[in-house]
């Protein structure tokens, strides 16, 4: 079996060179790291938890700065980091509940007549008695230790084999809601591709729902077209529209279901390009903005925090050809500058006041919830991924 930094190494590779398409690829894979960087981990007797936990954080340094746009490794991270700390408490709650029963079951027990005759003191016998005594506590106490240190590590990877299951399950348990949310003849209004609109929108096909699906196309990329043909084939129908068209469509439209790359503490929503302008839209003409994301995008960060990247360029070359402006891209006449530049972004952030409806796998929320429902996957003690300093450094 590979060494853990091998395992670390390569998987930053495959950040770097964007190797993993999607959030929620990006989010198995790391959880599936770092559960073999818990399982090769050694634990000291004391502080079993401070030390995954800085473990944890060394690695997920390393993957954060790797691919900082894609909020789904540092969630993960968090998501692993709160499972530590839940289970070690968890421990720790159960050896004082065990120990204050053992302490009332002792209190409450009457004498009887051998424990009056044991406690007799034998001048010969106690040395021998305190010297045997002194080694078997040693001993008892350093397996305790142990057995203590090999049940964290067994419920820490327990807890993070649930954790990929759900991951893997996400768009299975959003779809199941699909119909509660999609009625008879209604028009569906999305933007580009996602898997996880797909399947919600095939759940709801499956279910004898018949319903239209306006698809924006998602210029540059278009992967609006990818999605509508993924539809046809699944005997939905189908329209497409260009993205200026959205405006103008809208008012046909009875929901609006999108995906999302990231959720926000504040309820806000980082998503392709483009969605700002649908939800405006979608604002403007009273029709209901649903986002559809498994719970691995939940991120506990706020836009304005300086650990958030919100958004990258993408290739000039999704928009123009290089052969065909060449010409343009000179340095122009005395200026010293190219006289044509060209902007790609991938993202959009839409503020949580434009969206009426978060769908997870865990059910659905309005945005003014999903600050509880952050709180109960992630630790205020993890919002920055940094390891503590050592007193040597």
């Amino acid at each position: 079996m590979p060494d853990t930094q091998t395992l670390v190494n390569d998987f930053v590779n495959k950040l770097k060179k964007r190797k993993i398409e999607g959030s929620q690829a990006t989010a198995r894979h790391t959880a599936e790291l770092l559960r073999s960087v818990i399982s090769q981990q050694r634990i000291p007797y004391t502080n079993q938890a401070g030390a995954l936990i800085n473990a944890i954080k060394a690695v997920g340094e390393q993957l954060i700065a790797a691919n900082p746009v894609e909020l789904a490794v540092g969630n993960i991270i968090r998501r692993v980091l709160h499972i530590i700390r839940e289970e070690d408490l968890s421990l720790t709650t159960a050896a004082i509940a065990a120990a204050v029963a053992a302490a009332a079951r002792s209190t409450l027990r009457p004498p009887s007549l051998q424990t009056l005759l044991e406690d007799v003191p034998d001048a010969t016998a106690v040395p021998h008695t305190s010297s045997s005594g002194g080694d078997s506590e040693g001993r008892s106490k350093s397996a305790d230790k142990n057995s203590r240190s090999r049940k964290l590590k067994h419920d820490v990877i327990e807890a993070v084999n649930e954790l990929i299951q759900d991951i893997a399950t996400c768009h299975e348990h959003i779809a199941e809601q699909a119909v509660e949310h999609i009625h008879q003849n209604e028009v569906i209004l999305t933007l580009g591709r996602s898997r996880t609109v797909m399947e919600f929108l095939c759940a709801a096909k499956e279910k004898k729902r018949s319903f239209r699906v306006f698809v924006a196309e998602g210029a540059p990329r278009y992967q609006g077209h990818v999605l509508a043909k993924e539809l046809m084939a699944r005997d939905l129908q189908t329209t497409v529209i260009t993205d200026s068209a959205v405006f103008a469509m809208i008012s046909r439209v009875n929901m609006v279901i999108v995906g999302a790359h990231a959720i926000m503490a504040n309820g806000g929503v980082i998503a392709p390009v483009g969605l700002n302008m649908v939800a405006l839209a979608a604002q403007r003409h009273a029709v209901p903005f649903v986002v559809v994301a498994g719970s691995h995008k939940l991120c506990p960060l706020y836009p304005h925090n300086p650990e958030v990247l919100l958004n990258e360029l993408k290739s000039p070359s999704d928009l123009l050809d290089f052969g065909e402006f060449s010409d343009c891209l000179d340095i122009g006449c005395g200026t010293g500058e190219p006289l044509l530049h060209v902007v790609n972004p991938a993202f959009d952030y839409v503020p949580p006041n434009l969206v009426s409806l978060f769908i997870t796998d865990t059910g659905g929320h309005n945005p003014s919830y999903m600050y509880r429902l952050i709180a109960d996957y992630y630790s205020a003690d993890d919002l920055v991924i940094k390891r503590k300093s050592t007193a040597g450094n």
